[in-house]
């Protein structure tokens, strides 16, 4: 593919970079798995070879959206850690005494706590629509015609 070199190089380091990023968020706080997906996507823009490993991580990305809004509990259970990781980055923002402590580590624990608070209400929205559109089905993928 001969396209305009610095926009390869671009998309090498901005997709590289969300990619080791979502690597290592796999394992932290944080959306990893959408990290992945993102710069894999961009890479893909630029290096088709890439494009073969974007639908697997699609497909898990999704189903972990959907699992992640699938009771009142999972949802609870995510809000209180979307708002424990905000109040923890508050805390190592204002106290420099903790390990890491300062405003550095603090805003990543907050922007972590606003990213989780996004995606677990896009997920829900998604989730609540893709359910409006199939009001035959319930929960366990049978349908109201199946039972009949």
């Amino acid at each position: 593919m001969a396209g305009n070199p610095a926009k390869r190089v671009a998309a090498l380091i901005g997709g590289g970079l969300l990619l080791v990023i979502g690597v290592v968020l796999l394992v932290l706080p944080g959306p990893g798995l959408l990290l992945v997906l993102g710069g894999l996507l961009i890479l893909a823009n630029q290096f088709p070879s890439i494009d073969k490993y974007v639908d697997p991580v699609e497909k898990r990305a999704m189903q972990a959206m959907e699992q992640s809004v699938a009771s009142p509990l999972r949802i609870t259970g995510s809000v209180l850690a979307g708002l424990a990781l905000i109040a923890a980055g508050i805390v190592w923002g204002l106290n420099k005494q903790l390990w890491l402590g300062g405003w550095p580590t603090g805003s990543s624990l907050i922007l972590s706590g606003l990213v989780l608070l996004g995606l677990l209400g896009y997920s829900y929205r998604r989730v609540r629509a893709k359910r409006a559109e199939s009001p035959g089905r319930t929960g366990n993928t049978v349908s109201a015609v199946d039972d009949a």
